[in-house]
């Protein structure tokens, strides 16, 4: 089992081979250009007689004001699997890299999946860089990123998208494609962006999965680099920094901190959630902050963007505790009441509730994995999704209640999961229809899962009879793109008929706006 003194060994090693004698950068130009950037493995620079070792493509994420995490991981290296590899990373204020601002080098280590985290500094506020790297005799594909605003600042805009839920046998990553020709300051990802299920049986799968369900490391990293390879999906990587937190499907369905849903031990889910934590580091241009220790992982974070943004964001999985009520759709039962039931766990509430009152943003987002509001569905009987905060009402309750007393500025909860999209006034009591509301809830569809979806149905009909604040429902497949102002906060549902089929076209369904300083979201 790994432990942090294990990761902190590797970045030892990996910052005494950085103090090496730089390799010469490999004399390649930055390969063919797909709208103006350079995408995907075939627009990098192979080493003769091998394989491209950067077939995963490239990343940035973790933006602030003066930096940004640029990350690739290298595959099908020559020589001892078990050596590092030194890289050579470099950052340039335009696409063909005559101005090149920063360089560096790192080493990809076998401890770290030969994955590259460099954290690189002393870059401008809100402006756009371009970001390469060679290793072994090879190019990478370039990457676009963007720097944060600068503290104290109030932008005029600010464009964003948030996603989720990318099941690999159930469609293509279309929507990945269409995110990056919108060239957004930052992508938001909330989780399920790998799923952990051996190869599906269903007539309608579009691809497979190519191994058994994962437990152990190398098994996880297989996966990943499944995912990893398809181009829409580098494509969007490698068109703007990334945000992730993950939900349930990058471990085992339905995990609540120690517990899971396949009767494994204590003992042997820990060991699994260590594999699963290492390998989701591995993938993500995480910072070092990250790195898991054993099954933990600290990925409940906020970033600041200038004073018009601050972006909370959540980790719903790892300190809750068993879904009550048997889990899943349940009526309400005492459980749910229970003195230590929780979603996010003591010390990450008082985090949040902390970050909330002491923020000097204009608007406070909160990137969540699973809905927030009230869901009553059913007919002759209620039930309430308990692996939501419904099933953990006390958490859900002391922050409403926060939010009525103390009003931070203009909060907002982008949320992922469902694979159907909903616009939902935060109430202060949803029992109470004519009760204040104090925030609202942007819950976002699937890039992929479910398959082709429907613009509307039962499950939304019924939903909206049997909980007034819930303003819109659709089914169908996209993401939501935002674009954030000092005046309003703009969430445009952008979907797609069918993703069974590849190229499908985007529209947007509907658009909500929350006005500075006016809790609840109108169509326009």
């Amino acid at each position: 089992m790994s432990t942090r003194r294990d990761f902190l060994a590797a970045w030892t090693r990996s910052a005494a081979l950085c103090a090496l004698a730089p390799l010469p950068f490999a004399q390649f130009g930055p390969g063919a250009s797909v709208g103006g950037l350079n995408l995907g493995p075939r627009t990098g620079r192979r080493a003769p007689a091998q394989r491209f070792p950067f077939e995963l493509g490239v990343a940035s994420g973790e933006p602030t004001a003066d930096g940004v995490v640029l990350w690739t991981r290298l595959l099908d290296l020559p020589g001892d699997p078990a050596a590092a590899t030194p890289v050579r990373w470099e950052v340039a204020s335009d696409d063909s890299f005559r101005t090149v601002v920063r360089r560096g080098e790192a080493a990809a280590l076998a401890e770290l999946g030969h994955s590259v985290h460099a954290e690189v500094g002393g870059l401008e506020p809100a402006r756009d860089y371009w970001y390469r790297f060679h290793a072994a005799g090879a190019t990478s594909p370039v990457g676009r990123t963007r720097t944060a605003p600068a503290p104290g600042t109030l932008p005029d805009r600010f464009d964003f998208v948030f996603v989720s839920c990318q099941h690999y046998e159930r469609g293509w990553y279309t929507g990945f494609r269409h995110m990056a020709a919108e060239s957004p300051s930052l992508v938001v990802h909330l989780g399920d962006y790998i799923y952990e299920s051996g190869p599906g049986i269903r007539p309608d799968l579009v691809r497979r999965h190519d191994t058994e369900e994962p437990r152990t490391l190398e098994a996880y990293r297989a996966r990943y680099a499944l995912y990893k390879r398809d181009p829409d999906l580098q494509a969007a990587h490698a068109a703007a920094p990334w945000v992730f937190t993950p939900d349930d499907h990058e471990v085992d369905n339905d995990w609540a901190g120690t517990h899971n849903t396949e009767q494994m031990t204590r003992e042997s889910f820990l060991a699994r959630r260590t594999a699963a934590f290492q390998a989701l580091y591995e993938h993500f241009p995480l910072r070092r902050t990250s790195l898991p220790t054993g099954p933990d992982a600290q990925l409940y974070r906020r970033l600041d963007f200038g004073s018009l943004m601050r972006l909370h964001v959540l980790d719903t999985r790892q300190y809750r505790t068993l879904q009550p009520c048997g889990g899943r759709r349940q009526p309400p039962c005492p459980e749910q009441h229970a003195e230590d039931a929780t979603i996010l766990g003591r010390p990450q509430a008082d985090w949040l509730l902390d970050g909330l009152d002491q923020s000097p943003a204009r608007y406070n987002i909160l990137a969540n994995q699973v809905f927030m509001a009230r869901l009553l569905e059913g007919e002759e009987t209620l039930t309430l999704p308990m692996d939501k905060w419904d099933g953990y009402p006390a958490d859900r309750t002391r922050l409403m209640t926060f939010l009525h007393d103390r009003r931070p500025s203009n909060p907002i909860v982008l949320t992922g999961d469902l694979h159907t999209n909903w616009v939902n006034d935060l109430k202060l009591d949803f029992d109470r229809p004519a009760s204040p509301v104090v925030g609202t809830e942007f819950a976002g569809t699937s890039i992929s899962s479910s398959g082709d979806g429907v613009d509307t149905g039962p499950q939304g009909e019924n939903a909206m009879s049997h909980n007034p604040h819930i303003k819109f429902f659709n089914a169908q497949r996209g993401y939501v793109r935002c674009s954030l102002s000092p005046r309003q906060l703009r969430a445009d549902f952008r979907v797609m008929p069918y993703v069974t089929r590849p190229d499908a076209p985007i529209a947007t369904r509907a658009s909500y706006v929350v006005e500075n300083g006016i809790p609840g979201a109108q169509e326009t």
